[in-house]
């Protein structure tokens, strides 16, 4: 079924838009606090797309969604170890929800985790990230408890993990 989304590399040009964006979605769903220092990480879209690869979702001409793609040992690979491609901050517009965006941004990754050869595709995500959630677990994504983690400020973060 083809929603009209299109998945590609971010340009330097919409790194604002996508900074504002991710921001948007993370600070507004109180996933963090406005104004915290990881706030202000979603925020410089720049420094992520000088470390790891920053993929947006196209609808009608407008950013509608986003993810940060780390490769193991780069500085934003945070829980991906040998033969893993995690990701991390995907966010999609609420206005656009529904439209497949957060769907074909996953799937993207899967296809860059085949086409280069890793073993498995990884995440963080907490509990309350639902509606992201269930675009992992209808792609097959499974918990990997032993991974789990807490932030500095103690928040539970589940690590999930998809065989590709």
């Amino acid at each position: 079924m083809d929603t009209g989304v299109v998945v590609r590399t971010a340009r330097p040009d919409e790194y604002d838009a996508v900074g504002e964006l991710t921001v948007e979605v993370y600070v507004g769903a109180g996933y963090v606090q406005a104004g915290s220092w990881y706030a202000g990480e979603l925020a410089d879209t720049a420094r992520r797309a000088a470390g790891a690869e920053v993929l947006v979702a196209v609808h009608a001409e407008r950013i509608v969604g986003s993810l940060t793609v780390a490769r193991p040992g780069t500085p934003y690979a945070e829980i991906a170890q040998q033969g893993e491609l995690e990701f991390r901050m995907l966010a999609v517009a609420k206005s656009a929800r529904g439209l497949g965006a957060g769907t074909a941004l996953v799937r993207t990754v899967i296809d860059l985790a085949r086409a280069e050869g890793f073993a498995a595709v990884v995440l963080t995500t907490a509990s309350a990230m639902v509606d992201a959630r269930r675009i992992y677990d209808r792609f097959g994504f499974r918990p990997v408890p032993a991974r789990d983690w807490r932030t500095s400020v103690g928040e539970l973060l589940n690590v999930l993990r998809l065989p590709v």
